[in-house]
């Protein structure tokens, strides 16, 4: 069960004066049991030690009188006077805002109530147990207002990690650490019509829900402390430390509801997750090592009703009467029309005595798809595309290791995972009538699927004791993430018949490698306590493009020959339009754009945190890091609490951040199909900032984005009402930040932007560049409440919520070339700025209540989400979407020790977003029924699961 650690101090009476004494004791749970592996600690110093198996200790150095730190994972933290030279110690189960915390402070006697900035601390194991979420994204986006992140559609590789964000800023603008260690990000780059449109973020869904202990989210700016990326604040995941206890879980669902299967209702998106974690001491010290992995299969599902927009063209029926002949259809593209007129004129097409090709071609292009759909015993609905949710197969298996060398605290530890994970999604359905389906292969034309292989693996190896006074840490981490695609049921329609329907599109891999030494020592004859930390860093990363087979990117002739220059003409169809080259949906990348760059940064920092009084504390970091593709930084963070009374502080902080280009941004270049506001497709070149066509336009080479934040909080305790308050705001700016651009056009003069286009298959151009400047601003509200009632019954209300705002602030940073073409509005255009400011929810409130017993555990949650805009350069079209509250409710039993019985539902009323209004141009005739580009909580509809949760100890 979720718990909440609260300081307890046992005051035991003094009957002796203070002497130096050897302690010896046990610590125990509730019901008398020993607790083997729980640590015991001097206050403010790192004298310390662990419990045996019988939960029995010896701690040497206690002066009578002084007090120890006794805690355990699962337990509440406790604080207890040493009274004499033997001790019995009964802890509480829980865990909550209270414990101790990694993130945000080096102090290591510093909780998330103490802090001087906001930390929530999520307990995963509890929530995994009452919550219908499995996955990381969806538990976080659920239970913390300010974090958000929802499944894409019809975006690409985005379909398969989901993009996250916290305080409505970039999935690039928030670290995430491991054990206090700085995690990989993903090596994909979102470059299609989503939130964080140009952005890099980390694919938490490769980390195993059930590998987790807890998880804190500092919200708040901290660059100073651990370098680039943590603008918007810090995400730290503590992995789980349990012994002899083998967990396995089942989890299975799927989506009931009234829009499902194409909105014709029934059951779709099932879901089947089977998790498992068990974990074995090492040594007498404490030391542990546990194993944690999952596997899970998702299923997709599509919410498009039908597809309103037309199918067939007579040319079209032509092809029907060849093929019902026994006629090759391919023939009836060459410049020799008789047959084309035998075949039109069996079908009844008035021709009007046309003979020749660019006569037919005007007649044999108008609409024919009611007749041909009845002909062919079709419905529209054939032609749907998939709009929804990708289908996932996939697997994680993480450790983690703790092993003492002496009774002192000096220890080995490692930890990391391995990940595979596969995914099939969809593109837009190329149409019989289109230029990109060759209908001699695909008659009804086809439905492009985009199939991932993504790969994730790390490792973090590190030693830690005591050198003196001092605490050292040194560590090494290493990470890659790979994303490869397959391209299927698709066609290269340049290469006609001698086109594949399989391509191997090619790929790409980021690896980080990251070695820290970490130095503290808390002198608590200092002031009230001074905790001095300093270290340093040194990061290396790789970047790596993958080509894919050449079918697979180029365009070719009629002739089957590769297209490499201007006078050459690409394969036509029948109507003169050349047929794109590539696999449809997604072309591969080329041998031109395969590269493989790195770059290396150290760093060092300096963090000095200090109680001047019981109630006064103040803090200050810097951190100074070179890269060595862009040079230096140097930046600084000072923050405060101030404890008005016992049970309320003030706090506050200002400071300043830098984000680095990440080496995708800087590196990433492919051809990609981006579909226009209008649902037609564009063959869009994204080109490195360091390129031709980058200069031409006068784009300048990317640096790093700074940023300026202030905050301010209190944090209150109402004890007689067990009821804690925290209230925090906000302002962050942020200056040069990365976008992904608007798409440039050449003039089709041949100029030199038009070959470059050409020579990448493209018809546009797109870039990263530092393009604008932003302001974010906001309040976040936590409160929560414990109520324990009657016959052992407990009642936990949280009610926690955010309130932001982001807007780009000033001119567009755009060159005198793109002023004195007008092209200002192309380099940051109007959608962009809605990913920006509007198409994620503003506002989100959260209310949870856990009703629970020795047996039964009853959960409600309703989550507000607030209003989004549609994303779309044409401001007419920016339809706004309204608030909804989606509601979640499960209950468990304990059918006995081990075994314990969830159902549930999340959003058990079945709550949609708005639908697209016709009125607004924005359902592509019929496509999207809901917005792809701007996400409250995704189109799932109502989701029923069950769990089996099976605990040996």
């Amino acid at each position: 069960m979720k718990a909440k650690i609260t300081y307890l101090t046992v005051f035991l009476l003094l009957l002796g004066g203070f002497v130096q004494a050897q302690v010896t004791g046990t610590v125990v749970d509730e019901e008398g049991a020993p607790l083997p592996g729980a640590s015991v600690v001097k206050q403010g110093t790192t004298i310390g030690t662990t419990t045996d198996f019988d939960g029995n200790f010896t701690l040497d150095e206690v002066v009578v009188g002084e007090t120890i730190v006794v805690s355990y994972i699962g337990y509440e933290t406790k604080r207890v006077r040493v009274t004499g030279t033997t001790m019995t110690i009964t802890l509480t189960s829980g865990v909550a805002l209270s414990e101790v915390v990694i993130v945000g402070s080096r102090n290591p006697n510093r909780t998330a109530t103490e802090s001087t900035v906001p930390v929530d601390v999520i307990d995963v194991k509890q929530l995994s147990d009452v919550a219908p979420q499995v996955n990381l994204n969806q538990i976080l986006n659920y239970v913390a207002p300010s974090f958000t992140s929802n499944t894409q559609t019809i975006s690409d590789g985005t379909d398969h990690i989901d993009p996250a964000s916290l305080r409505g800023l970039g999935p690039d603008q928030v670290l995430v650490l491991i054990n206090g260690k700085r995690r990989h990000t993903s090596s994909l780059i979102n470059v299609n019509g989503t939130f964080g449109r140009g952005s890099v973020g980390t694919d938490l869904n490769a980390i195993p829900a059930v590998a987790i202990q807890r998880i804190e989210v500092l919200r708040d700016g901290a660059a100073a402390q651990y370098g680039s990326d943590a603008i918007a604040g810090v995400i730290n995941i503590v992995l789980n430390k349990e012994v002899n206890e083998l967990q396995v879980t089942a989890t299975t669902g799927a989506n009931f509801t009234k829009n499902a299967n194409d909105q014709t209702g029934g059951v779709d998106g099932e879901t089947t997750n089977i998790a498992a974690s068990y974990g074995l001491p090492l040594g007498d010290n404490g030391g542990f090592v546990t194993f944690s992995g999952d596997f899970d299969v998702r299923d997709d599902y599509s919410r498009m009703a039908e597809w309103e927009g037309d199918i067939f063209n007579l040319y079209n029926t032509v092809e029907r009467f060849a093929r019902a002949d026994g006629y090759d259809t391919s023939l009836l593209l060459d410049d020799d029309v008789d047959d084309v007129i035998q075949y039109a004129n069996q079908a009844g097409i008035n021709l009007n005595g046309a003979s020749t090709k660019a006569e037919l071609q005007p007649i044999l292009s108008a609409d024919n798809t009611s007749a041909e759909l009845s002909a062919r015993g079709q419905e529209r609905s054939d032609y749907n595309m998939r709009v929804g949710q990708s289908s996932l197969r996939g697997g994680r298996l993480f450790t983690n290791l703790l092993l003492p060398l002496d009774d002192a605290g000096t220890a080995i530890y490692a930890f990391g995972g391995i990940s595979s994970r596969t995914g099939n999604s969809a593109g837009f359905y190329r149409l019989p009538n289109q230029s990109r389906t060759y209908t001699p292969a695909y008659p009804n034309g086809f439905l492009p699927e985009i199939n991932s292989n993504i790969k994730d693996q790390s490792l973090s190896v590190g030693i830690r004791g005591s050198i003196g006074d001092w605490s050292v840490d040194f560590s090494n981490t290493y990470g890659k993430n790979a994303f490869l695609y397959t391209i299927g049921n698709t066609f290269n329609a340049s290469l006609q018949n001698a086109s594949p329907t399989t391509f191997d599109a090619g790929g790409f891999s980021f690896l980080q490698n990251t070695t820290n030494l970490d130095i503290t020592q808390f002198f608590d004859d200092m002031l009230n306590g001074l905790n001095i930390a300093f270290g340093g860093e040194y990061r290396f990363e790789q970047y790596e493009i993958v080509a894919g087979e050449e079918a697979s990117y180029a365009q070719y002739t009629a002739n089957g020959q590769v297209v490499r220059l201007a006078s050459q003409t690409p394969a036509q169809d029948f109507f003169g339009n050349s047929r794109p080259g590539g696999s449809q949906v997604f072309p591969g990348f080329s041998p031109s754009n395969e590269l493989a760059r790195g770059r290396s940064s150290i760093a060092g920092y300096f963090d000095i945190e200090a109680d001047f009084s019981d109630d006064f504390l103040m803090s200050f970091a810097t951190r100074f890091e070179n890269y060595s593709d862009f040079g230096s930084t140097i930046n600084f963070k000072l923050a405060s609490r101030y404890k008005v009374t016992d049970n309320f502080n003030i706090r506050g902080a200002v400071n300043t951040g830098f984000r680095a280009p990440s080496l995708h941004q800087i590196n990433f270049n492919s051809t990609s199909t981006i579909f226009d506001n209008l649902g037609n497709p564009q063959e869009v070149g994204t080109f490195a900032n360091d390129s031709r066509a980058a200069s031409l336009l006068g784009i300048p080479e990317l640096k790093e984005e700074t940023s300026r934040s202030v905050s301010l909080g209190l944090t209150g305790n109402i004890p007689d009402a067990n009821l804690s308050i925290t209230v925090d705001g906000y302002f962050v700016r942020i200056n040069d930040r990365v976008v992904y651009t608007g798409q440039f056009q050449g003039p089709g003069t041949g100029t030199e932007l038009d070959n470059l286009l050409r020579q990448a298959n493209a018809t546009a151009a797109s870039f990263f560049a530092n393009a604008i400047d932003t302001e974010s601003k906001g309040l976040d509200v936590v409160l929560t409440h414990n109520a324990t009632l009657w016959d052992g019954w407990r009642l936990r209300s949280d009610l926690a919520g955010t309130f932001s705002k982001t807007k780009k602030v000033g001119d567009i940073n755009a060159s005198d070339v793109l002023r004195n073409a007008g092209l200002v509005d192309t380099y940051f255009p109007e959608d962009s700025r809605v990913y920006l400011e509007e198409a994620v929810p503003r506002t989100k409130i959260n209310l949870s209540n856990s009703l629970s017993s020795d047996a039964f555990v009853f959960f409600l949650r309703n989550v507000y989400f607030g209003e989004v805009t549609e994303a779309t350069t044409i401001v007419e079209n920016q339809q706004v979407f309204g608030t909804k509250v989606v509601t979640d409710v499960s209950v468990g039993y304990k059918a006995s020790p081990a075994l314990t019985l969830t159902i549930g539902a999340n959003n058990v009323f079945d709550i949609y977003p708005d639908r697209a209004d016709p009125d607004f141009g924005n359902r592509s005739s019929g496509r999207f029924d809901w917005s792809r580009r701007a996400q409250q909580f995704g189109i799932a509809g109502r989701f029923l699961f069950a769990r089996v949760n099976y605990t040996i100890k």
